[in-house]
């Protein structure tokens, strides 16, 4: 939950955290992933990334989604600031 929520009263319940919890983990079983390979996978996005411009490795967020179709990788990768452009 947000402060945002919380400044507006918004309350999840503790049924709702542990419902998005369990979706979390049937994601991550429907997905097939072994244990670990998440923050692999976060590990070499950050490398492959930070060869070209400064990272905020603390702030780094990779999770999976899942739609009816579709299982999804999102990572979300704070920039500091832009090295010079290589070419």
């Amino acid at each position: 939950m947000s402060w945002l929520d919380r400044l507006l009263g918004r309350n999840e319940t503790s049924g709702q955290i542990a419902k998005q919890r369990l979706q979390m983990v049937l994601v991550h079983d429907r997905a097939d992933l072994p244990p670990g390979l998440l923050e692999q996978i976060k590990d070499d996005i950050i490398q492959v990334i930070a060869r070209h411009t400064a990272v905020d490795t603390a702030n780094v967020a990779v999770h999976l989604e899942q739609n009816a179709r579709e299982n999804r990788l999102i990572a979300e990768v704070p920039l500091l600031a832009a090295r010079g452009r290589r070419g």
